[in-house]
């Protein structure tokens, strides 16, 4: 199992941009999952509901399975946010785990960067950051740059420079 990726400030364009790149990446032929942090409590269970009545009383883990899909919700329970190795740990194998967020980590990745967001780049300070995707020219980059629209260019980075998932459950 590889990853790789994609990080940037809010409002960058991170997920529009990993909603196209999975497509082309699935129709190279490979099976793909992702991870997306989020800096904020969120559920994906709602009120009244079974599995969201279990956890309010208390279980660790509510897992709700169907012919379509399956989902496990654990709750932390005042126990430390589970670092990314961990949540790595927890997937099923497949060719390609896509990461997005996680932009402090130092997993290969790939910056999303729009000078509208009105925040710096990160890529001067973040040596695990390979490339750019960018909607305007990055002159002043040392890196490759990409325009945000360069799917299948983008894909080729995707594939050359995702790493071994091994080296970050070490």
């Amino acid at each position: 199992m590889r990853v790789f990726g994609l990080a940037g400030w809010s409002g960058s364009g991170k997920t529009t941009l990993l909603c196209r790149l999975i497509p082309e990446l699935i129709g190279r032929g490979r099976r793909v999952s992702t991870i997306k942090h989020a800096h904020h409590a969120f559920d994906v269970d709602q009120p009244g509901k079974d599995s969201f009545e279990h956890r309010a009383a208390g279980a660790t883990e509510v897992m709700i399975g169907s012919a379509m899909r399956f989902a496990l919700m654990h709750e932390l329970r005042d126990a430390p946010e589970p670092t990314l190795a961990e949540l790595l740990g927890r997937m099923a194998p497949v060719d390609l785990v896509l990461i997005e967020g996680f932009k402090r980590d130092s997993h290969a990745k790939l910056e999303v960067y729009r000078a509208s967001v009105g925040k710096p780049p990160l890529w001067p300070t973040d040596a695990a950051i390979v490339a750019v995707a960018s909607d305007t020219p990055q002159p002043e980059c040392s890196r490759p740059v990409l325009g945000l629209d360069d799917i299948a260019g983008i894909a080729d980075l995707v594939d050359t420079r995702a790493v071994d998932a091994t080296a970050l459950l070490v």
